[in-house]
């Protein structure tokens, strides 16, 4: 009898859950209602659960001129350039790093996990000075390939310190049962611990592509052509028009988050069936 929760403590647990989920799906709901409005400037002066006369109009006209001169596939292409990149380079590279930190000890090892973590944590903006002069001396500056490597700079730090924990959890008992049947450290590491620590890696993969994805303020001192601005620079652009459409941004907003949501549907049952398979394996 004393497991059993009161009637109340049931009440204030359902009521705390209601909130938090009205807390969340009202901004939602509220994108939602704009861009289907039709034709709201700037922020609407009256509130409505529903449009009056729904119209799903504005997304046409988004998806031929999201931005001032670009269409919206122009923009995604933008930006799955360089958010991909930035998430396959911040797992690519650091991968092999975090494995070393892992597994071997060397000098400045604790130094260098220091510095990873500095780095993490350091605002964005305290690397702006630095990437600028390097990536003009590169003349990679103003192009795609160089804000990749931005983003990858700011990915990287967490990415390495996350697949590490993972590294770290692999037993070490099945590499050295791969050494003993002639396997060596190369093929220890693609066969073993890389299978086994792909659900860190890939939750890894995921937070860069979307802290390339969603993030604005760095690309505009990057970027230069209008050709090479993204979706979030696009919807911070439209932000700072003084007859901006609400309706206009709102499905803009719609639109960029379903690559995220269905890339999150499509690696679902990927990243479970992983997390049972590395649970299995720690067994």
């Amino acid at each position: 009898m004393s497991g059993r929760k009161k009637p109340w403590e049931k009440i204030a647990r359902q009521s705390g859950l209601l909130l938090v989920g009205l807390f969340v799906l009202l901004p939602i709901w509220g994108l939602v209602y704009l861009a289907f409005e039709g034709g709201t400037i700037g922020w609407p002066s009256t509130f409505r659960l529903w449009p009056e006369v729904p119209t799903p109009r504005v997304f046409s006209q988004v998806w031929a001129q999201a931005s001032q001169s670009l269409p919206f596939l122009a923009l995604l292409k933008n930006s799955l350039f360089v958010s991909g990149g930035a998430a396959l380079s911040s797992v690519g590279l650091g991968a092999s790093m975090a494995y070393a930190f892992a597994r071997y000890r060397f000098p400045g090892r604790q130094q260098g996990l220091f510095a990873l973590l500095v780095g993490a944590l350091l605002p964005p903006v305290a690397s702006m000075t630095p990437l600028y002069v390097l990536l003009t001396i590169l003349e990679l500056r103003t192009t795609l390939l160089g804000l990749t490597i931005v983003y990858t700079a700011f990915a990287m730090p967490f990415c390495v310190w996350n697949m590490r924990s993972a590294f770290q959890a692999v037993p070490k008992d099945l590499e050295e049962a791969a050494f003993l049947d002639g396997a060596s450290a190369l093929e220890a590491f693609w066969r073993i611990s890389l299978p086994i620590a792909m659900p860190s890696i890939a939750v890894a993969a995921l937070i860069a592509f979307l802290i390339a994805y969603s993030e604005f303020a760095m690309g505009w001192l990057f970027v230069e052509k209008s050709a090479d601005v993204t979706l979030a620079m696009a919807v911070s652009g439209a932000l700072g028009i003084s007859t901006f459409s609400g309706s206009l941004l709102s499905a803009l907003a719609i639109l960029m988050s379903l690559p995220v949501v269905l890339l999150f549907l499509l690696l679902q049952r990927y990243l479970l069936d992983r997390l049972m398979f590395a649970s299995v394996g720690n067994e």
